[in-house]
């Protein structure tokens, strides 16, 4: 009698379904909360002021403040209303709160910690790719690489073709949540001018000639020079679009 296989499908959580009203006010008012308009420590406006300031009714608020809630902005404390919470409490990896800090004035610090988290996880991710890649992601990876050669004339087309360079050696890590991690976190700092920068022809040169190290290296087979390759391409590619650090006030 054989063994009956094990069922991989995935089972989903049901995900509550928020009114489009509090959609938009949970958006406004998370931007609100990590651009400091309220600062941790402060008290939203009562539930009737931003009834009126928004225009919704109470349950719309409620909703709104719950999901502020899930996402460790605030809390509700007895005799103070709705809290702003600090910073570490906040789920800086949701896409909201994302977005809304690489609005912030001093978002070239999160973006150099992106760097960082992405150093650490795609050297990694390249060196478990040059192991694993199949016949397929080779062949996808190499055509990949192709079509960056003909891109690099324009831009936002190869800025576009890098990212899925690099989702293709994701992929073929099989790390799960490595690539989730990066993907979450870049998917919002690509909309960051400050993150993406304006890169020259000759920018796109070097950053191709490092893609076509990395490609070498996983495609080779060769872990040790995949990841000292990735490396070496994301620090240095930041390196060169990096904005100047304001000067102190």
């Amino acid at each position: 009698m054989s063994k009956p296989s094990a069922d991989t499908t995935a089972v989903s959580r049901p995900q509550r379904r928020r009114p489009p009203l509090a959609v938009a006010v949970v958006q406004s008012l998370t931007t609100a909360i990590v651009l400091g308009e309220y600062p941790p420590g402060s008290a939203l406006p009562s539930a009737g002021e931003l009834c009126d300031r928004y225009e919704v009714s109470r349950t719309v608020i409620r909703e709104a403040t719950t999901t502020l809630a899930e996402k460790g902005l605030v809390a509700t404390r007895q005799g103070w209303g709705t809290v702003v919470l600090d910073q570490e409490q906040w789920s800086l990896l949701d896409p909201l709160v994302l977005d809304a800090l690489f609005q912030r004035k001093d978002r070239l610090v999160f973006l150099d910690n992106l760097i960082e988290i992405r150093t650490t996880l795609e050297c990694a991710m390249a060196a478990r790719a040059a192991k694993r890649i199949d016949d397929g992601q080779a062949a996808a990876l190499a055509a990949k690489l192709e079509e960056l050669a003909e891109l690099r004339d324009d831009a936002t087309a190869y800025s576009r073709a890098d990212i899925e360079f690099h989702e293709i050696i994701h992929r073929a890590s099989q790390d799960a949540f490595g690539r989730a991690i990066v993907a979450g976190i870049q998917g919002k700092a690509v909309r960051s001018p400050q993150y993406s920068g304006d890169p020259s022809r000759e920018h796109i040169d070097a950053t191709h000639q490092a893609h076509e190290r990395i490609a070498a290296a996983v495609l080779g087979g060769d872990a040790d020079a995949a990841a000292d390759a990735m490396r070496e391409h994301i620090t240095s590619a930041w390196a060169r679009r990096r904005p100047v650090d304001p000067p102190e006030a």
